[in-house]
């Protein structure tokens, strides 16, 4: 099954991007009468008819909709500082999405080697990587965020942030109850900061391990994505 974005899905009759028509009718050169799936990146899946198949705005017919497709039942929010190299970051956008996130936030911390980041792009990713792996929701990418920020108003019901040091960190499987919504705060290739740490731990965040192995950021990132998937049976 092919995969298409359409965010403005409202009536049964609807024109795609430019983007998506030429794919449809260049690389897969499907016909007039072909069928199709779309979604809208808010749990929305869509089979529709080709009734026009120009190469730069095709229009499909929608003859069957549902919804909530492939909804979890759990909200997941990684919170991760972006590494220097931006492809290592782009990796793990596209790695969970693919396993399964709901919000992704850029994290600016005290050891923080990237200030900036192009939600645009990122955002392209997001698209790609949901189409590939059959999703029907988009997940959400915010800008980038301070980290007094991000841990001084969430509001999630489990909070956590991974750590280097051994201490009174406790393996996030042990932690997590399943079912329930979950932040998982990583930071950058330098650790947080003591006083981050601090912070975090008064706001209500529990220190986790994820493994006996010292992972890089974006490993740790995606490693805390499948591990709350993996125990809510994703």
């Amino acid at each position: 099954m092919h995969l298409f974005y359409a965010p403005e899905m409202k009536n049964n009759i609807h024109r795609l991007s430019e983007e998506e028509s030429r794919h449809i009718v260049k690389v897969l050169r499907l016909q007039k009468g072909d069928y199709l799936h779309l979604t809208d990146g808010k749990g929305g899946l869509y089979r529709a008819r080709l009734v026009d198949d120009h190469i730069r705005h095709c229009r499909v017919e929608v003859e069957e909709h549902q919804r909530e497709y492939g909804k979890r039942p759990f909200y997941l929010h990684i919170a991760v500082a972006p590494t220097k190299n931006i492809k290592r970051f782009e990796w793990f956008l596209e790695k969970a999405t693919e396993i399964g996130v709901d919000e992704i936030t850029p994290l600016h911390c005290f050891h923080s080697e990237r200030k900036q980041m192009k939600t645009e792009r990122m955002e392209r990713i997001l698209v790609a990587a949901m189409k590939q792996s059959l999703k029907t929701y988009l997940p959400k990418i915010n800008g980038m965020t301070p980290f007094d920020n991000l841990i001084g108003h969430s509001g999630h019901l489990q909070q956590f942030i991974a750590c280097l040091e051994e201490g009174e960190a406790q393996p996030l499987k042990d932690l997590y109850s399943p079912g329930e919504g979950a932040l998982v705060v990583i930071g950058p290739e330098g650790d947080f900061s003591a006083g981050e740490m601090a912070y975090a731990k008064e706001k209500g965040f529990h220190p986790v391990t994820l493994g006996m192995s010292r992972l890089r950021t974006e490993t740790a990132a995606v490693v805390s994505c499948h591990t709350i998937n993996m125990l809510n049976g994703y």
